[in-house]
């Protein structure tokens, strides 16, 4: 009996300290705490949890790769990891880095594009906006093969660069970031189903665009818009020269849309619709929705001349005679506009 005693006690204590020995065992190394430090860890596209465990470790970010996968499986977001930066830091709690990881805290840069501004303007915006030096901007915007342009857009990259807020990550090249503008385009074109909308019109995708471009420049405000493409219609289908300032301040790359007697009158570029009749080559500026909407559904009317009478309010007003239109660009020489 004696023996029997010490014999289950032998075995009793063996059977506790192996426990002890498989929880251990069980048991993954973690750190304790919100740690500290920084570092940016990427997520790439198609990465598992456990691939983004072995670099959290790798790093320094976890005491181990099990820990992380362990307090990921038992936050039920194993499947929910998104590509992105995320900023966490050096020796954390696997569970603290889970919560670091979610989605909506990823490091990404968010910037506005507004409407009607050249390409060359847009570029400029978007190194000054990215940090990212504007002679990469220049090359990845020549380099059209790549940003899935629309055939119709001939090769060139203006007024199919989309004016809206953009979300990237902070390592997006200049590439990616004028191909997701020229991929808001495409949507929009889809949307608003351009190149029926223009076979309708009687015109072609590129130039609706263009017609477009010319609304966008010449509208100081959206409810004028609708006005202003019904004066290029009317003009192209008299036939009469469009004569927008618009576009001779665009060949002489001057900002405004004023031009004097001399440059519509001098200015050898196509763009000088003064000077040659229909639309221009190409766009002068990237379009909006608005201006889009605007050439595609022209307001009725049987206008000439359009004229911004008041600089300030940017009112428009319209015009079917000569007479008419003269009066408009007296009334706006009297409010300090119109080169007055």
């Amino acid at each position: 009996m004696l023996a029997f005693i010490v014999l289950a006690g032998i075995l009793g204590g063996g059977g506790y300290f192996g426990y002890r020995w498989a929880n251990d065992a069980l048991t993954p190394d973690d750190y304790t705490g919100a740690g500290s430090g920084e570092v940016v860890i990427e997520i790439k596209d198609g990465q598992s949890a456990s691939d983004v465990a072995q670099e959290l470790e790798r790093q320094g970010v976890v005491a181990s790769a099990r820990a992380f996968t362990n307090a990921i499986a038992n936050a039920k977001k194993s499947g929910s990891l998104q590509p992105g930066e995320y900023k966490l830091r050096k020796r954390m709690s696997a569970a603290s880095a889970v919560e670091m990881l979610d989605h909506d805290k990823r490091l990404r840069d968010t910037f506005t594009i507004a409407e009607g501004l050249r390409l060359s303007q847009t570029l400029s915006q978007l190194a000054e906006k990215t940090g990212k030096p504007l002679e990469q901007f220049n090359a990845a915007a020549k380099d059209v093969e790549s940003l899935e342009l629309p055939k119709y857009a001939k090769g060139k990259l203006e007024g199919y660069a989309f004016p809206a807020t953009y979300e990237f990550q902070p390592n997006s090249t200049p590439k990616q970031i004028l191909a997701a503008m020229v991929k808001r385009y495409n949507q929009t074109a889809e949307k608003y189903d351009i190149e029926s909308g223009a076979k309708d019109l009687g015109f072609t995708p590129h130039e609706l665009i263009t017609i477009a471009s010319i609304v966008q420049a010449e509208a100081g405000r959206q409810e004028d818009m609708p006005k202003i493409a019904r004066v290029i219609y009317n003009r192209l289908e008299l036939p009469m020269n469009l004569s927008m300032d618009s576009t001779v301040m665009y060949a002489l790359k001057k900002k405004g849309t004023y031009a004097t007697f001399a440059e519509t009158r001098n200015t050898k570029s196509r763009y000088n619709t003064y000077k040659y009749p229909g639309l221009p080559p190409g766009p002068i500026a990237n379009p909006g929705d608005h201006a889009i909407e605007a050439a595609l559904n022209p307001a009725k009317g049987p206008w000439l001349f359009f004229v911004a009478t008041d600089p300030k309010s940017q009112v428009t007003e319209f015009a079917t005679t000569e007479a008419q239109h003269n009066a408009l660009v007296a009334k706006c020489k009297a409010n300090g506009g119109c080169g007055g």
